[in-house]
């Protein structure tokens, strides 16, 4: 697959807390930053994304007493799974991961920081409303196919990705630069890619781009 000056990796969410050590890990985010940064260099736009979540935020159970981790609550936007304190603003868990390399990205853009609302895309919350600006940047740079890496395909690469189309762009998601929540036989991994699959997104490998 040919790359030119109208693609664009979009790297999500690859922070300290989604990877070994880290207080909400994926399965395999440390094994797919070799893998980035690999596929990083082939693209002149770079993009990454980062979750950034003030104290107390909507999407921790410790702001709900007597709840617990995978819990859901409801919100005025709907149903709000809950998850364990994470990318805290201004903690090592919110910085990215050490050994990630990219340093021709051009734009780091942050979501998560309403402490009401949560954010897997990139593009928008989940309240439907509140939007980033990723896609005016993209159309702003002329973008026209998107390539999405990262954590995790479960949430926010698949949130980000399956936006991605209905903003208009093509999309596709690198199977081994993106990490996974939870990886096993048709548990929120295998669902998430036939969704994100059903939305028109593309699935490749890093190969494909060789």
């Amino acid at each position: 697959m040919e790359l030119t000056d109208t693609d664009v990796l979009v790297v999500v969410d690859m922070q300290n807390d989604f990877c070994d050590g880290g207080a909400l890990p994926t399965a395999d985010g440390h094994e797919v930053v070799p893998v980035i940064n690999r596929v990083g260099r082939k693209f002149q736009n770079v993009v990454l994304t980062q979750d950034w979540h003030p104290e107390g935020h909507v999407s921790f159970a410790s702001a709900h007493p007597g709840k617990k981790p995978l819990d859901t609550v409801e919100m005025p936007y709907g149903e709000q799974i809950l998850w364990p304190d994470h990318v805290v603003q201004n903690t090592w868990g919110a910085e990215f991961h050490p050994d990630l390399n990219l340093p021709h990205a051009q734009l780091v853009i942050r979501k998560g920081y309403l402490k009401d609302v949560d954010s897997y895309s990139a593009f928008c919350m989940v309240d439907g409303a509140t939007r980033t600006g990723l896609a005016g940047y993209f159309e702003e740079r002329s973008i026209r196919r998107v390539f999405v890496a990262g954590c995790a395909i479960d949430y926010c690469v698949g949130g980000l990705a399956t936006d991605a189309v209905k903003s208009g762009f093509d999309t596709y998601v690198i199977d081994d630069a993106t990490a996974s929540i939870d990886p096993a036989p048709d548990a929120s991994a295998d669902r998430a890619w036939r969704e994100v699959s059903a939305a028109g997104v593309s699935r490749i490998t890093s190969s494909d781009l060789d």
